[in-house]
Formats: C-alpha cells, structure tokens, sequence
C-alpha cells in the first residue's frame, strides 16, 4: 500500500503533466496557424479591395471573427490581438472579442499601409490557464496557473 502511494501519487502527477503539456502544445500550434492564415487572409485585400466596384476589403471586426472561427478550442475572451500596419499603427484588441462589431478598415488606406508591398502585422497572446497547480501537493487553495502563448505573422499586401 505504502509503495503504490508513493508511485500512485508521482505517477498522476506525470500523467496530468503530460496531457497538459499536449494541450499546451496544441494551443500553441493552433494560435500560430490561426495568426498566419488571418495575416494571408487581409494580405490579400489591400489597395485593390478599397477601389469603386471592388467589395473585397475588410475590417477589424471581420479580422476578429477569422481568428476566433479558425482558432477551434481557445477561447476568445483569453485572447489580445494587436494589428500592425507598415507605419507603425496598431489596432488592440484586448480581448479578441471586444472587436467582433469593430467596422474599421484594416490596413487603413491612410499612410499607404493597404499599398501593395505594404507590410502588415498580426500578433496575438493567449493566456492558457493550467490545471497542473491545482493538482500539485501542498498547493492548497491556489488559482490555477496561466501560461501566455504569443504568436506573430508578418505579410506582405500582395493585391
């Protein structure tokens, strides 16, 4: 009995290590694709969309919707997006969900930053809440832990 607790315990601990390491990971790979497919997404939608006749531009809250549809299993509420245009101008959105009604253009055409060659930057930060405190020996009553997985893509307007 003494012997299977004291490999019980250290054997449970290793294994939710070991799920919350995948998690992790999962998220963390997730937030990297969904930074670069929303980057390629407004790339793709610079100067050329802002013209008469075209419609294909975006805006912030858009941008916002991409990332929250694309990022399957993180929550929204736990994600900060910052938007960077050529120029240096950033649009926060802390949390990705506060923009979902933003109907801002973005690149803005002011400055150039929806040119084509423009440089466009997208960087997000999600704060993964960790159950491995909560099942730590002797931690008592504490708050779980919060890991932050930051994510950044870098594009050029092509159109």
């Amino acid at each position: 009995m003494v012997e299977f607790a004291t490999a019980g315990i250290a054997s449970t601990i290793m294994l939710i290590s070991t799920f919350q390491l995948a998690m992790i990971m999962w998220n963390y790979h997730t937030m990297a694709f969904v930074v670069h497919e929303a980057t390629r997404f407004v790339a793709v939608r610079g100067v050329g969309c802002t013209k008469p006749g075209n419609t294909c531009s975006v805006n912030v809250g858009t941008i916002a919707h991409r990332i929250d549809y694309l990022g399957i299993g993180i929550p929204s509420s736990r994600v900060n997006v910052t938007l960077t245009t050529d120029s240096g101008a950033q649009t926060l959105c802390a949390p990705l969900s506060s923009c979902f009604s933003n109907t801002t253009v973005w690149p803005p055409s002011s400055n150039n930053d929806n040119k084509t060659g423009a440089l466009i930057t997208i960087s997000a930060n999600y704060q993964f809440q960790s159950a491995l405190l909560f099942f730590w020996p002797g931690a008592g009553t504490q708050n779980f832990g919060a890991i932050g997985l930051p994510a950044s893509s870098t594009q050029t307007v092509v159109f």
